[in-house]
């Protein structure tokens, strides 16, 4: 891919993220009428900087597909270390007394599921995740940010190596994601999971495409039909 088609997806993913942050989203109230449906859990896990507003079309299409889909409040914008990001999610998931959880992931929201997994709760109460555009093994670009929050994602941290070496989760991890992530030019590919490459690129506009959605939807056990606006 040349530069400036790299450019050109650089555009439209900060487009995408600029609109859909904008979205207000459901009330605390209407967020209730997720919480029905007879398959199994799902947890939401957004990436950083995002609420959980931002799966919106994720949720949509599990909850069509009869999941009962839960949003962690508590992790606000996801700004937290991944340990304090998985300690909330465990205290959630004790909370809600939840078994047979299906975690779906955005970037750094993986990190923190894949941690959360090799805890005692995640062994009691996770079933498996769909990672989508997560940085596993690190991205080479966040050296180049000043913020703490960001640099904590570069290959070199020592929560990246801890999440890089551990791999005996690996299996029980979908990591989905797009030709080109102008995000994480080192790849989301996880040694051991299933990995699913979609024609589709970008890092936050992968989440309203169809493919990315009927793949997450089948992953989750789901027909991958999606009856939502945000098709």
């Amino acid at each position: 891919m040349n530069i400036l088609a790299k450019a050109w997806f650089w555009a439209l993913d900060y487009a995408y993220v600029g609109i859909r942050q904008l979205d207000a989203g459901p009330s605390r109230a209407a967020l209730a009428r997720y919480r029905s449906g007879d398959s199994a859990p799902v947890v939401l896990l957004p990436g950083i900087y995002e609420t959980w507003r931002f799966l919106r079309p994720l949720a949509d299409a599990l909850h069509g597909s009869g999941h009962p889909v839960h949003a962690i409040r508590g992790l606000g914008r996801n700004r937290r270390p991944v340990a304090d990001g998985a300690r909330i999610a465990a205290e959630y998931l004790s909370q809600e007394d939840l078994h047979g959880v299906i975690l779906v992931a955005h970037s750094k929201g993986g990190l923190i599921g894949k941690y959360l997994m090799m805890s005692a709760a995640g062994r009691e109460r996770i079933d498996r995740m769909v990672a989508i555009a997560t940085p596993f093994s690190g991205s080479s670009l966040a050296k180049y940010t000043v913020l703490p929050s960001l640099r904590a994602l570069s290959p070199t941290d020592p929560m990246v190596r801890l999440l890089v070496d551990e791999q005996f989760v690996n299996a029980r991890i979908t990591s989905v994601y797009g030709a080109f992530d102008p995000h994480i030019p080192d790849g989301c590919s996880l040694p051991g999971a299933t990995n699913i490459a979609l024609a589709a690129s970008g890092h936050f506009r992968i989440i309203g495409d169809r493919g990315l959605i009927t793949a997450v939807s089948a992953a989750c056990g789901g027909d991958g039909k999606v009856g939502s606006p945000h098709e």
